[in-house]
């Protein structure tokens, strides 16, 4: 670690606030195709464990779902420090790991299959319409937790990330290529965070 970096930590050590216990990251399929792509990957997330995260969601949005089932083989077998959980766009059991991975599950279609499935409920008379409520639509998301910080590298915008998940959660847009992301830039982000005042809405 350089000196910078442990700079960084330093400060990120003594904040009063805590850090982001749930960690998201926004990649795109052409992120994943950069040299080095996977490596990146397995330190972000071995950086966001050592800096206090319990979890942390990896979503990979895609332009051609072609591209899912290789890129879903290179993600399982990904160095990670705690067991991982994979999905694709067709996949309605729920991500339940420490690493949930999203790939081409955009947040309009998980949304959407989601409220088809509770219509199908009410209509075959097993569920009551009053009773359909924001924790009954989560309990039919694939991933159910809602974020506390999420990342997007190269640009500012969150490509179809899961929408109903994130409304509250702190954003963090970085120029830095995902390519060149680099443990300074995880601490930058997490002090940013820890340096707001979260309102959840209000």
């Amino acid at each position: 670690m350089g000196l910078y970096d442990r700079y960084l930590a330093l400060r990120h050590r003594f904040y009063d606030t805590d850090p982001p216990e749930h960690v998201a990251v926004v990649l795109t399929e052409r992120d994943l195709l950069e040299q080095g792509a996977y490596a990146t990957l397995s330190e972000f997330l071995e950086w966001a464990f050592e800096y206090g995260a319990t979890r942390v969601t990896v979503s990979v949005s895609v332009l051609d779902e072609a591209v899912v089932p290789t890129l879903a083989r290179e993600l399982r077998s990904i160095d990670a420090p705690r067991p991982v959980a994979v999905r694709g766009p067709e996949d309605t059991e729920r991500a339940d790991a420490p690493v949930r991975i999203n790939i081409g599950l955009g947040g309009k279609r998980e949304f959407a299959a989601a409220v088809r499935r509770i219509a199908e409920s009410v209509d075959a008379g097993d569920l009551d319409p009053d009773d359909v409520d924001a924790d009954r639509i989560e309990e039919q998301l694939v991933f159910d937790d809602e974020p506390d910080l999420l990342i997007k590298t190269g640009a500012e915008r969150l490509s179809d990330f899961l929408i109903w998940q994130s409304v509250y959660a702190e954003l963090y847009f970085t120029d830095v290529n995902w390519r060149d992301f680099r443990r300074r830039d995880y601490l930058r982000a997490v002090l940013d965070y820890q340096n707001r005042q979260r309102r959840f809405g209000r």
